[in-house]
């Protein structure tokens, strides 16, 4: 699978401390990397935000699947990102 960002989605990344960053991008990498990352989604209960998500941590990765395509729409802490 292939991992890409929308632009909102990268200036929600850069607005985060380094670590935290850091700690998205390495999660990111190993969901991507195994052979079936949707076991590590949820599936949205309202999909105007995106089809699924990845946890991680207190953030979450809202993303929708194309195809061999995970496109990150959202990123943002677990309290603030579903308003």
């Amino acid at each position: 699978m292939k991992l890409f960002f929308i632009e909102s989605a990268k200036k929600d990344l850069d607005k985060l401390s380094l670590d935290v960053k850091k700690r998205i991008i390495d999660k990111l990498s190993f969901f991507i990397s195994q052979e079936n990352p949707l076991i590590f989604a949820k599936p949205m209960v309202d999909n105007d935000f995106g089809q699924y998500r990845f946890r991680i941590g207190y953030y979450r990765a809202i993303f929708d699947l194309k195809k061999d395509q995970i496109i990150i729409l959202v990123i943002g802490h677990r309290k603030d990102i579903y308003r």
